[in-house]
């Protein structure tokens, strides 16, 4: 015999009301600022495309950043004769 499929979280008691809680808090919040996002939508393209260099900036030290391919043993294998 097989066991019932759990719900989705947004099925449940709480996810229902958690649902209902960020729907009056977004309510409440457009409509309290709503002179803010009006006097920002035009430029919204703008701060975009400005946040793309900075996102580079700060995002490319998760991985590493560039030109540091390769290995310890490949830096071994560069130097002369005597040596460390």
């Amino acid at each position: 015999m097989r066991e019932p499929a759990a719900k989705p979280w947004w099925k449940t008691r709480s996810g229902v009301v958690l649902l209902g809680f960020l729907a009056i808090g977004a309510y409440f919040l457009i409509t309290e600022h709503r002179a803010h996002l009006a006097l920002a939508l035009p430029y919204l393209p703008w701060l975009l495309f400005l946040a793309c260099p900075l996102m580079h900036l700060f995002m490319h030290g998760g991985h590493g950043g560039h030109g540091h391919g390769g290995s310890q043993g490949d830096h071994d294998q560069t130097r002369g004769p005597g040596e460390p």
